[in-house]
């Protein structure tokens, strides 16, 4: 655990170190001859960062609460036997245990740790109005922890978040175009077509209000659309995908940025398209976990959602007039992300996390005995 709190502190403080340029168009890397210092020492900043994060991820063996069933999953598919993962995921096995003339599964790993963080850092280097407390929200709700598990769904989410802008933007092909290479790693992807889409509207009142009590529906109504999901994935058919279970953390999180929001709507949200659709997520993500319990893989449907934290977060305190009350609110949101982060590593050991013990390729090995 000591590894990950120092790790979580060095990486948050070398984040407070990237500062915002002063036009957001700049925040692309120009060529050598043409790069700012205040541009060399945020790609400096983000360099390190990357490279810790990138190094304990990838150099990791046996961490992560699936990390042996992805092993046996890439044995599978380099033997032409079936596997419930996607032709993406598939492809880069293949294509690395080829190139490597062996199983090279810590290469597979090392790959998605890489895209994987790559690509977040990325989106918020590009997107956030305070890189600093973003990368600290992104730490401390356990987002860059979690990806040690079902690297491929956390990929998608890193897709998703970076697929954003392209919404606000209406540019829908290069959106969709996204999420479908997004599908092609995790399929889970796809429900933020219709999601982002509804978010990205400018809804009224009354629309809000049926939206409202069709959700009270899915109190009454759980069989029926149990059978509805079962329809669409008869994969989910008498498997432990179709027990719900909601999170009362998260219920309490989206609730919590609701009420902040609502106070702030009006300065910070009404006339602003960004802000409006990070408003809806979080709306959307609070009604997910209030009344959809029952919903099978609830969480995975709900991060797409609740990833926008990161962005939403630092956006609403930028927009607070009211210095005092922006450094009170930036205060307990930081204790908040702290105290979050202590109760996810608290429970690092158990058997769904499998963050600890932390174990590397340098000094421990594992062996298989593949059944047929």
């Amino acid at each position: 655990m000591l590894l990950y709190i120092t790790v979580a502190v060095v990486t948050i403080l070398i984040a407070g170190l990237v500062k915002p340029l002063p036009n957001p168009a700049n925040s692309q890397i120009k060529l050598p001859g043409e790069i700012t210092r205040r541009q060399m020492l945020n790609l400096a900043g983000l360099l390190f960062i990357f490279t810790i994060l990138f190094v304990v991820s990838a150099i990791r063996l046996n961490v992560g609460n699936d990390y042996t069933r992805y092993v046996e999953f890439m044995h599978l598919i380099v033997h032409n036997a079936y596997v419930p993962t996607e032709m993406g995921f598939n492809g880069v096995v293949r294509i690395i245990y080829g190139l490597s003339g062996f199983e090279n599964y810590l290469l597979v790993f090392a790959f998605f740790s890489f895209t994987t963080i790559a690509v977040f850092l990325w989106s918020i280097y590009r997107d956030s109005e305070n890189f600093g407390l973003s990368f600290f929200l992104f730490m401390s709700f356990g987002l860059y922890f979690q990806s040690f598990s079902t690297v491929r769904y956390y990929l998608a989410l890193a897709i998703a978040l970076f697929a954003i802008p392209f919404v606000l933007k209406k540019k829908w092909v290069p959106f969709i175009l996204l999420i479908l290479l997004g599908a092609t790693f995790h399929k889970s992807i796809l429900i933020v077509i219709p999601l982002y889409f509804l978010a990205s509207l400018k809804w009224k009142k009354l629309p809000l209000i049926a939206a409202g009590l069709f959700c009270t529906t899915f109190l009454f109504l759980q069989d029926f659309y149990l059978r509805l999901l079962v329809f669409v994935y008869p994969t989910y058919r008498d498997t432990e995908y179709l027990e719900g279970g909601t999170s009362i953390i998260n219920i309490i999180r989206c609730g919590g940025i609701l009420i902040f929001s609502l106070i702030y709507y009006r300065e910070a949200i009404k006339d602003n398209d960004r802000n409006r659709f990070y408003f809806y997520c979080n709306l959307a993500a609070f009604a997910l976990y209030t009344f959809g319990s029952f919903i099978p893989v609830i969480s995975r449907i709900g991060f797409y959602l609740t990833v926008t934290h990161i962005f939403f977060i630092p956006a609403l305190l930028n927009r607070i007039k009211d210095k005092k009350m922006s450094h009170i609110f930036t205060a307990l949101i930081i204790a908040a992300g702290i105290l979050y982060l202590a109760m996810y590593l608290i429970k690092a050991q158990d058997a769904g996390v499998r963050l600890i013990p932390y174990q590397t390729f340098l000094f421990h090995e594992m062996s298989f005995q593949w059944a047929y």
